[in-house]
């Protein structure tokens, strides 16, 4: 049996080898010659997975090592009666991860306390509630808009998307819908962008096309709008310009870490074991090694804020990632695209939080429970041992 698959899905061939040939391929570049003879098809978020692509192959089993499907053609699997199976919820923990290290970047540069701010929270599915638990933690009020999940839990309270654009920060984490009762598509666009307070904070890390960005660009033109972007339209072409605008951008890697990477890996091996009845024989467990330098010492910091900043720097450095990101606009534009691509490809090893231990005093105990939101495991600092007086 032979699977094709898209090469930026990690430990590829040591999970599914086991189940039939592996061919590995640029995602973008997967045809429908590429499918000739393959049953299995294996994507992430850059192939199109439709008629053009399925017509006439023998694929008949797809799955995605993503948390969206928009780029999944799911009626027209329906229509070939192809099961299909993506990863909800892998790379959540990253993606909430990434908004902490961001706020906190940018609050390092604007001088700002996070505490006390109002945070709206856009789509508050498997990343919108961890960004919530950890914005929360943080002491900063989080109100949901949510329009699919206030129909499910009416009880719950939500606010419309004019209040939520009112807020100090808003972040993004909605699907992407083109239809139906709640479209996502160009949900920030020129009419309501002008809403938003020029000095809050915006930051997407959904889908490109969830905001306008040509309409974004003209209002960050005449609008100090602080502006973090990880998702673009176009991709992997996006707007040089609007890059500039941005206090922050990343080539869509909010989710990158290695744990969610590998976790989406894991969940669609299952999910192609299911599909061929077989039993599993392979666990991402396995080959997640521990961290180096995975002890993170607090014990000389007071200030819970500076604290925090110090345990995200020695984890993410996310000015590195905007920085790779500017210098491929440098490049000749044709060229650029291919380099936006070869960023996420060659993305560097990322760890979450869970990986970590921060150390603190006893004095800092009612810290603990904030660190521990934010998914660090705790401990106190080593006692130091009192010198021995040799003359008493």
């Amino acid at each position: 049996m032979k699977i094709v698959a898209d090469e930026n899905i990690p430990l590829l061939k040591e999970a599914f080898s086991s189940l039939g040939e592996v061919t590995a391929l640029p995602g973008r570049s997967i045809t429908k010659d590429d499918l000739n003879d393959a049953e299995i098809l294996l994507v992430r978020s850059v192939t199109q997975v439709n008629k053009s692509l399925l017509e006439n192959t023998p694929v008949k089993f797809v799955a995605s090592a993503t948390i969206g499907f928009d780029h999944l053609d799911l009626e027209y699997l329906k229509k070939r009666d192809i099961p299909w199976s993506t990863a909800p919820g892998c790379n959540a923990t990253a993606a909430a991860e990434y908004v902490v290290t961001a706020l906190f970047h940018v609050a390092a540069l604007r001088d700002l306390a996070l505490k006390g701010k109002t945070a709206a929270i856009i789509g508050c599915g498997n990343v919108g509630s961890r960004v919530k638990l950890r914005l929360a933690a943080l002491g900063i009020n989080c109100i949901i808009n949510d329009p699919p999940l206030q129909e499910q839990e009416p009880e719950q309270k939500f606010i419309n998307l004019d209040e939520a654009l009112s807020a100090d920060i808003i972040t993004l984490h909605v699907p992407l819908e083109r239809s139906g009762h709640h479209p996502t598509h160009h949900l920030l666009n020129r009419h309501n962008l002008s809403r938003i307070n020029n000095k809050s904070i915006l930051i997407n890390t959904s889908r490109g096309s969830v905001i306008d960005n040509a309409a974004l660009l003209s209002h960050l033109q005449h609008t100090p709008l602080t502006t973090v972007l990880d998702v673009w339209e176009g991709e992997p072409n996006i707007l040089p310009e609007l890059l500039d605008a941005c206090i922050l951008g990343t080539p869509h890697i909010a989710g990158y870490s290695l744990d969610g990477r590998v976790r989406g890996t894991e969940m669609i091996y299952q999910a192609c074991c299911n599909y061929l009845n077989v039993a599993t024989s392979w666990q991402a467990e396995s080959v997640l090694n521990k961290v180096e330098n995975s002890v993170i010492n607090l014990c000389e910091l007071e200030d819970n804020h500076s604290s925090i900043q110090q345990a995200l720097r020695h984890i993410y450095k996310i000015v590195a990632d905007d920085q790779t990101l500017r210098n491929t606009m440098i490049q000749p534009e044709k060229q650029r695209g291919t380099a936006f691509d070869q960023l996420r490809r060659d993305y560097p090893l990322r760890r979450e939080f869970a990986c970590y231990t921060v150390t603190i005093t006893p004095q800092q105990r009612e810290f603990s429970e904030v660190l521990q939101s934010l998914g660090f495991k705790v401990r106190d600092c080593p006692i130091k041992p009192q010198p021995v007086n040799e003359f008493e």
